[in-house]
């Protein structure tokens, strides 16, 4: 078919050269936004004389049925046409006719792309903000029953003090909720108008633009016509968003995955989101968790991609800047499948909660308690510190805990120590006098769920 630009040429574009330029087979997925930004620019249109009432009725009913057929499946986008502008405006043009062709007064194929683009960012960030938050209420959930569920905390993955599964839990739910603080300062940074930008110096056109931005939700036009077009700024920060998420499910799902394993066995997942495997009958993998931690790297690869593509491309647009879509689609796509997935596997995932407790009494993790004892016990810090690493040590040789220790044992490393230390080294005890904010004691983590319950509420979705 003809291209929509074809008039200044006098030789059909080469097919090979044809498709490389198109990009129908992605951008196709915009098609309710160019639809949608098409209605508002004829109303624009209309409403400054350009249009009369009749034709701007007309085009837009007609949108509106290819919009319909589109969805219902009765109207294919083909590769027959170069992009989804193309796809529009020809199938219009053909139902309307000499109509159809003033559909494309006062803009630019530039600022239309830049707006399909834009709004359906716009709607992604709003979707991956509404999974997030459905995450963290599954999150929520598992703090609140398990604010007394004792585990090992860890670092370099050595067990280090005892903490509550609320408390390890509330950690990933103090990352999402940045994650959709993120969101928002995206969605409000980015949300203004690129129509009526024209190519890149505007139109002579009488164009309403703050008309067009109050119809499509924006805030207001984009104050620049060069950057209208040309600005990927808001993509390449939701792609960093993404990635950060990524990075979040990632670490989760590394965790899930060593607590999974036999040696640990502080979860069970759910076999609906486990595989077994082709040749050994006793396996059960966390396939779900490894496939959120490999997919986290298609993410990234798409933010990378997109700041090498921008990086060297002179005001205002070029073609390079069709490299936007595909990869974003793909990162958008697979991370709200990674948070559903992941928070479907969490909500039915079983903690075994005598195996932790066990693993942090196992583990010296209240050897730092008995050390503050000491302290209280008015021997110096470094001291204490020293007289509990031999008692470690003592312990590892004799194979048992320091809470296993008789008061005799415990008086041959150091004779500071009275009856009173099992109160002290008890695991209840190490976790719940602990009672700064943040920390894991069970009323800290009470003050610290009801917070973020009225967070959840008083943030269900970002306002605009």
């Amino acid at each position: 078919m003809a291209q929509l630009w074809g008039g200044r040429f006098t030789k059909e574009t080469d097919q090979l050269v044809y498709q490389f330029n198109a990009s129908i087979t992605f951008d196709k997925r915009f098609y309710k936004e160019d639809i949608q930004g098409s209605i508002a620019h004829v109303m624009m249109l209309a409403s400054v004389g350009i249009l009369t009432e009749e034709e701007k009725n007309a085009i837009i009913k007609t949108l509106n049925e290819i919009l319909a057929e589109v969805e219902a499946g009765t109207l294919e986008i083909t590769e027959e046409y170069e992009d989804i502008h193309s796809f529009v405006e020809a199938n219009l043009i053909d139902r309307l006719g000499d109509v159809g062709k003033k559909l494309h007064t006062g803009r630019s194929r530039n600022d239309q792309v830049a707006l399909d683009m834009r709004l359906y960012t716009r709607n992604q960030i709003l979707d991956t903000d509404e999974q997030l938050r459905e995450l963290l209420q599954v999150i929520l959930h598992i703090m609140k029953e398990n604010t007394q569920t004792i585990m090992p905390g860890f670092t370099h993955l050595q067990k280090a003090q005892p903490i509550t599964l609320a408390h390890h839990m509330g950690a990933y739910f103090e990352m999402f909720k940045r994650d959709r603080q993120r969101l928002n300062d995206i969605y409000h940074r980015m949300n203004y108008c690129p129509l009526g930008s024209g190519a890149l110096a505007g139109t002579t056109y009488p164009l309403n633009r703050g008309l067009t931005a109050e119809l499509l939700g924006f805030y207001g036009p984009t104050l620049n016509s060069m950057d209208g077009v040309s600005d990927r700024d808001y993509l390449i920060e939701f792609l960093s968003a993404l990635s950060t998420i990524m990075m979040h499910l990632s670490r989760f799902s590394e965790e899930v995955i060593i607590w999974n394993s036999n040696e640990y066995q502080f979860v069970e997942i759910d076999d609906a989101y486990s595989t077994g495997s082709s040749i050994m009958p006793q396996k059960k993998n966390p396939d779900i968790a490894e496939l959120v931690r490999g997919k986290t790297g298609r993410v990234y690869g798409a933010l990378i991609s997109l700041l090498t593509t921008m990086k060297g491309i002179p005001l205002a647009y070029n073609k390079d800047m069709q490299e936007d879509k595909e990869l974003s689609f793909d990162a958008m796509d697979t991370a709200k499948g990674c948070i559903a997935l992941f928070a479907g596997m969490l909500d039915t995932m079983k903690f075994n909660k005598d195996t932790m407790r066990k693993s942090a009494n196992n583990g010296f993790t209240n050897a730092t308690d008995a050390a503050d004892y000491l302290v209280k016990h008015g021997v110096p810090f470094r001291d204490a510190h020293g007289i509990v690493g031999r008692l470690v040590l003592y312990c590892i040789d004799q194979n048992k805990a320091i809470d296993d220790c008789s008061l005799e044992e415990l008086k041959a490393i150091s004779p500071v120590f009275e009856d009173d230390i099992y109160d002290v080294i008890s695991m209840e005890t190490c976790v719940n006098t602990r009672l700064t904010v943040g920390a894991p004691s069970k009323i800290s983590m009470e003050q610290v769920i009801a917070l973020e319950e009225r967070y959840l509420e008083e943030h269900p979705k970002i306002s605009s």
